[in-house]
């Protein structure tokens, strides 16, 4: 499990502005598999990508001495940012053969790699496009398990796929911090079953007002500066309060 280095009045997670914005920025990568005759659904893609990026983060490399520790530390001591690109083929197998975690969901394989400098990727990442992640449910999802946790997306927000991916994986990054030690490894050991799910429109207002960890957006792609993304729906955090009042909130790529 990663330890969590950062004291509660100093979070990345804070959208003032502090001295993380003038600190080295740090990026953590995902790259999501989209073959062109087999694509992943966009629910599966989404929910994979948030237990991406708590594998990480749960991962004994990313804490102490750990290989991924220093890196770790660097990121998180700057702006959170996630960025998701796409692969297929040979790229996705280049990507395989560098140091990261796949993750795979029913349909969906997401690799996420320890972070790096804003401006220096490794090749056989950088070369990998953003853009063209958009994906669709065959179905409508099932309605979501109230004893899980579930990510909450905002209904009148349009993001693409690769979007509302990094935002799930903020929102579930921000519930793991919010945690105790036990109920990360709760989580961490059932395997971090989660939810993605667009909220009713006539529930959002209660759910960004709850206290419930909640993503608010840099604006940095498609979407308006300070939007509320993603409200993370944690059993154990509405059974007693967590970290500061009112919830912790992010700025975002």
């Amino acid at each position: 499990m990663s330890e969590d280095p950062t004291p509660v009045n100093d979070s990345p997670f804070r959208s003032e502005t502090s001295a993380r914005d003038a600190a080295p920025q740090f990026v953590l990568p995902l790259v999501v598999r989209i073959e062109r005759t087999d694509p992943p659904a966009r629910t599966d893609a989404l929910e994979t990508a948030a237990r991406a990026v708590l594998t990480i983060l749960a991962d004994e490399r990313s804490a102490g001495d750990g290989a991924w520790a220093g890196a770790m530390r660097d990121w998180q001591d700057a702006r959170i940012r996630k960025v998701v690109r796409r692969a297929r083929g040979a790229e996705w197998r280049r990507a395989g053969a560098l140091p990261g975690i796949t993750v795979t969901g029913e349909s969906a394989e997401v690799r996420v790699f320890p972070p790096v400098p804003l401006d220096g990727w490794p090749k056989d990442l950088a070369r990998l496009q953003v853009s063209g992640t958009d994906l669709d449910d065959p179905s409508a999802p099932v309605d979501a398990d109230p004893a899980a946790p579930v990510l909450w997306l905002n209904p009148g927000l349009d993001m693409s796929a690769g979007k509302a991916m990094a935002q799930a994986g903020h929102a579930a990054q921000l519930a793991w911090w919010e945690l105790s030690d036990a109920e990360r490894t709760a989580w961490r050991d059932a395997g971090f079953p989660l939810a993605v799910r667009t909220a009713d429109p006539a529930r959002w207002p209660e759910l960004t007002g709850s206290g419930l960890p909640l993503v608010r957006d840099a604006g940095f792609t498609e979407i308006a500066p300070g939007s509320c993304t993603v409200v993370a729906d944690h059993p154990a955090l509405r059974r007693e309060p967590h970290g500061t009042a009112g919830g912790a909130s992010t700025r975002s790529e």
